[in-house]
């Protein structure tokens, strides 16, 4: 018996432990997506980190309209590298249509990205769970609500829910 409940609490430090990580990384996407205001506007100032084997490779965060949004910039980074054993944070959903720019959800697809955590889902009508659908669709695990609460605190001045 001691040594099943020994089990179950490493397990639950495990748990605690990569939470742990995952907020961390989650913050420093908040950080990057911070460094974005005001020549990101009128885009929200979206942040995200490139990770793997628990070191950030790259950051991004979202530049002039046009020009890269965060998971573009932090792709931009690693050319070469194959990227499959990399998981991607990025505060607001990964857009899933091209505009100005291509699709961020696509590029993450087409680079082979594992695993992508989300602080929030973007509630633009063009995408609204489109891009995690996308990413879903293509194989990688999807997490949201990462720190959900700051993030929506950092973007709701900035996010657009009608069109």
């Amino acid at each position: 018996m001691s040594e099943f409940i020994l089990q179950l609490d490493l397990y639950r430090i495990l748990i605690m432990m990569k939470q742990g990580a995952i907020e961390h990384f989650m913050w420093e996407a908040i950080y990057e997506g911070r460094k974005a205001l005001p020549e990101c506007l009128p885009n929200p100032p979206v942040g995200c980190v490139l990770v793997e084997d628990d070191n950030i490779i790259a950051r991004g965060y979202t530049n002039k309209p046009g020009q890269h949004h965060a998971e573009a910039m932090a792709l931009s980074q690693l050319k070469h590298q194959e990227l499959t054993n990399v998981i991607a944070f990025v505060t607001l959903e990964p857009c899933s249509f091209y505009g100005r720019t291509p699709s961020c959800a696509k590029a993450l697809v087409k680079r082979g990205i594992k695993e992508v955590y989300v602080g929030i889902i973007d509630p633009h009508p063009k995408n609204n769970g489109a891009g995690i659908m996308l990413l879903r669709k293509a194989g990688i695990q999807v997490y949201v609500g990462i720190l959900s609460e700051i993030i929506q605190q950092d973007l709701k001045p900035y996010l657009v829910f009608e069109y």
